[in-house]
């Protein structure tokens, strides 16, 4: 039998959201953010050739250009303000967190409550600046190497750093902004807005293909079918959960025995989330960049070597790909996202217990074994998902980028701000539904006539 929370969610009506202010507040204030993002995007970086850069990104859409455009919302297709985006902070609090999974100084800091997490968001923004400046320079010498800058030296490589790390501490600032005033996480926002901006060109750039004969249209249904099929995957797979029953025993509170309770611990299928398939995709992507940004003569014979094994679409690249989701998805689960040995232990401190398996270290293998079984099919999940668009769009020539990452990453989004709108509009039919109860008791309260005497 449904509760009454679960029946007042599915009786919420999408036509309430005008009447909640809050959350139509909330909603303008995310929107006029990612407006400032997107105008962000068209401010280029001083210095950049406009005319080479853009014929360099033409050549190269179908590949690493595609990939790192549409990361960046076309800002380093255009070398904007923002062509680095968020991913260095994206990185730097990856990098953190499993640091602080086996650092145990750091591991003690997430157990201090508030102060804690504040001292790991400062060493996350340090970290941010220091990736950011390392991939700032970076691009700046591979600019210089591609002949894309009008005066090349070191006033340049400087003015792009400067330029290019504030832009990124400046979506740091934004994304910290939308979570805390707005709606949704405001990172995967940004990322969300980033990609979902090229869709439209991408597209008109598939059938404008497909007009002109380069793409049979039984070719364009197919890719049309793949990604409705992709999608509705990878919502079924994402809202999957392995249920495991706690049942905790009678206890007195006070003066009053309360029954025993059973409950249920949830375990998602794919608890790791796209942060396996966002590693094993930019570890893959490092020779490809350097080889892209770096010329063509500068390719030495390793590289070459490397990039006719490991360029995209090829089979060992794929084969590589599919295995580092794999890794990254075990590692990443059982050492940041679930540990088997934190969760045992908080059951136990509450007095719950997974039937016939003992409280403490036995909960701690059962919940491991669980896991493992239950990521077997999580990591293939990750892997089909990002290795299918691989191969589909090497096979037909598709001409713009279409990765299983991305698709990951705007349905995740879109499913977790969808779930915080309708949290909001049930909290203010919550605030309704008492107001309207303090009223009613006010009015029974009341008396037509004076006040009794005694």
């Amino acid at each position: 039998m449904a509760s009454a929370v679960e029946q007042m969610a599915a009786n919420t009506s999408w036509a309430a959201l005008g009447k909640a202010t809050d959350l139509r507040n909330r909603i303008i204030y995310t929107l006029a953010l990612l407006c400032i993002f997107r105008l962000g995007t068209f401010i280029p970086v001083p210095g950049i050739d406009g005319v080479a850069l853009r014929d360099f990104m033409e050549g190269a859409a179908a590949g690493i250009g595609g990939i790192l455009t549409m990361f960046t919302g076309g800002a380093l297709g255009r070398m904007g303000i923002f062509a680095l985006g968020i991913m260095p902070y994206i990185s730097a609090s990856i990098i953190v967190q499993l640091l602080a999974s086996m650092v145990p100084k750091l591991e003690q800091l997430k157990k201090e409550g508030e102060q804690g997490r504040k001292k790991i968001n400062q060493y996350t923004r340090y970290g941010t600046v220091l990736l950011a400046t390392f991939q700032a320079y970076g691009l700046a010498v591979s600019l210089e190497a591609g002949d894309l800058v009008t005066d090349p030296g070191w006033f340049f490589r400087a003015s792009t750093v400067i330029t290019l790390v504030g832009g990124t501490m400046f979506l740091m600032w934004l994304g910290e902004q939308i979570t805390q005033r707005g709606v949704g996480n405001g990172i995967s926002l940004i990322i969300f807005v980033g990609i979902i901006a090229e869709v439209p060109a991408a597209l008109a750039q598939f059938f404008a293909s497909g007009r002109s004969g380069a793409i049979s249209p039984a070719v364009i249904i197919g890719v049309i079918v793949m990604i409705v099929a992709v999608i509705m995957f990878v919502v079924f797979m994402e809202r999957a959960l392995r249920k495991i029953t706690i049942q905790y025993p009678r206890r007195q509170v006070g003066m009053k025995m309360t029954e025993a309770q059973n409950s249920h611990l949830p375990v998602k299928v794919n608890p790791a989330g796209v942060i396996p398939a966002i590693f094993a995709s930019s570890l893959l992507l490092l020779p490809t960049t350097i080889s892209t940004f770096s010329g063509e003569g500068s390719t030495g014979p390793v590289m070459s070597t490397i990039l006719a094994y490991f360029g995209p679409g090829q089979p060992l690249y794929l084969l590589f790909f599919a295995a580092m989701i794999v890794f990254f998805a075990y590692f990443y689960t059982f050492n940041v996202s679930f540990k088997p040995d934190d969760v045992a232990d908080n059951l136990k401190n509450q007095n719950g217990f997974v039937p016939g398996i003992r409280p403490g270290k036995r909960t701690s293998e059962y919940l491991e074994y669980v896991v493992n079984r239950v990521l077997v099919l999580g990591s293939a999940y990750l892997a089909a998902v990002c290795l299918l668009p691989e191969i589909l769009r090497n096979q037909f020539a598709i001409p713009f980028y279409f990765g299983g990452t991305s698709v990951l990453i705007v349905v995740s989004v879109t499913m977790d701000t969808i779930q915080q709108v309708q949290s909001h509009l049930l909290a203010h039919q919550y605030e309704g539904l008492i107001q309207k109860s303090q009223l009613r008791g006010k009015g029974k309260g009341r008396k037509k006539g004076g006040p009794a005497r005694r």
